[in-house]
Order: C-alpha cells, then sequence, then structure tokens
C-alpha cells in the first residue's frame, strides 16, 4: 500500500499549481502556503468517505509534494 500521495508544483503566469499525481485532483493558489492548503483541502475532500485500502493507499498516508523549477544556464 502506498504511503505517500505524490503531488507536482509548478508555477503558471500567475498562480502556483498542484495536480496529484496518484488521484484526481488539482488546485491553484496565488503563494505557496496558501497552496499547501488548498492542497490538504482538496484531497481531504477527494477522499471522503472512501476506503483508502481499497483505493491503494494506507490508513494515514502522508502528502510529498516536489516544486518544478525553470532550469538555470
Amino acid at each position: 500500500m502506498k504511503r505517500t500521495i505524490q503531488v507536482r508544483i509548478t508555477k503558471g503566469e500567475r498562480q502556483f499549481v498542484a495536480e496529484c499525481l496518484d488521484l484526481p485532483v488539482v488546485t491553484q493558489a496565488a503563494t505557496l502556503d496558501e497552496l499547501a492548503n488548498n492542497i490538504r483541502e482538496a484531497i481531504a475532500l477527494h477522499l471522503e468517505g472512501e476506503d483508502l485500502s481499497e483505493l491503494g493507499f494506507s490508513p494515514d498516508p502522508t502528502i510529498l509534494a516536489t516544486m518544478e523549477l525553470e532550469a538555470v544556464a
């Protein structure tokens, strides 16, 4: 069973975007702090009432976020 829910964070033109790699969850926000709160809430709402073991997750999965940065030349 998976113990983590992976999230990729990118910087759009005006907002940060968080996209789950394990679930169909996407959210955006103006700041990283707001984005962290939004992704936690969106994941919780998506999983509400679900049997996590049926989805392949442990009972208390953590969220692992990776941020993509622009390349440095």
